[in-house]
């Protein structure tokens, strides 16, 4: 079991060191993104942006072509193919980015990997047909999240036998030994908590609370709560309106071992990981 704090993410193109937390801007290639409403969905406009959460201080671009958002529909995937792999060949030539793919459709894992992505971002950690061999084959890293159900019925009223954190580390576990049975390195994998994916804002809030109960798994995490409705609900917010609540989220996780903050809002957000490693490094 690999130290998070020595961790590395690998792809052929990049060497990406966990030593200090790194950034992970959000780029949604869909029109019904929860966030954004699909303003980066296409070429330039998503090159664009790419470049402007770049120069803000993201390490990784996150290229994600399905919404998963609570109550969202599948997508084909012919119609994923097609938003995600051009995009992933423009940012990795172009740009010379470190791109993560979040997909959970084997074809597409394939394909990106050809097309020099450098991690695969899977919100139903691999358990897709065909899934698991794909992710191993490609050689990339790849974070495992927790989730329950599917997209359009995670939030159907979720409820768990144990507190939430057991939940999530039983979870992570067995999708770890999968990882593990099927050759695939331990260095080559995070994990993902999953906030917001089935979830009530009462599991969200206590996970955030004990987020430091998943470091007993030993490998490098990854939060996402960029703009999301447990921010809305604690704090009365619509999407727009998220951002502070936001930061606060990303100041504890990464106080409490947190290593990639994935999020919408990269400047801020770095500035936010910047400061709060600035004070617990203090004295050391």
């Amino acid at each position: 079991m690999p130290n998070a704090a020595n961790a590395m993410a690998c792809s052929k193109r990049h060497r990406l060191s966990l030593n200090e937390p790194h950034v992970m801007g959000i780029l949604n290639v869909t029109p019904d993104s929860f966030s954004d409403g699909g303003r980066h969905a296409v070429g330039d406009a998503a090159l664009r942006r790419a470049e402007e959460m770049l120069r803000e201080g993201a390490s990784i671009i996150d290229v994600g072509g399905e919404s998963t958002r609570p109550g969202a529909a599948a997508v084909g995937v012919q119609q994923e193919l097609d938003r995600v792999v051009p995009i992933v060949e423009r940012l990795t030539c172009e740009l010379g980015a470190l791109v993560s793919v979040d997909t959970s459709a084997a074809e597409v894992m394939t394909a990106v990997a050809a097309a020099g992505a450098g991690m695969i971002n899977d919100v139903r950690s691999l358990r897709r047909p065909g899934a698991l061999e794909a992710a191993a084959a490609s050689g990339l890293p790849i974070c495992l999240m927790h989730m329950v159900g599917e997209p359009d019925n995670m939030q159907n009223d979720p409820c768990y036998e144990r507190p939430i954190e057991e939940e999530v580390v039983i979870f992570l576990e067995q999708q770890i030994t999968r990882c593990r049975n099927a050759g695939i390195a331990a260095e080559r994998l995070l994990v993902d908590p999953g906030f917001g994916f089935a979830k009530t804002l009462a599991h969200n809030l206590r996970l955030m609370n004990r987020l430091e109960y998943l470091q007993r798994l030993g490998y490098p995490m990854l939060v996402g709560t960029s703009r999301k409705g447990m921010i809305g609900r604690a704090l009365s917010r619509e999407v727009d309106e998220r951002l502070y609540g936001g930061l606060a989220l990303t100041s504890l996780a990464v106080s409490k071992g947190a290593w990639i903050i994935r999020t919408h809002d990269v400047a801020a957000s770095a500035d936010a990981v910047g400061m709060t490693r600035a004070v617990l490094k203090e004295g050391k």
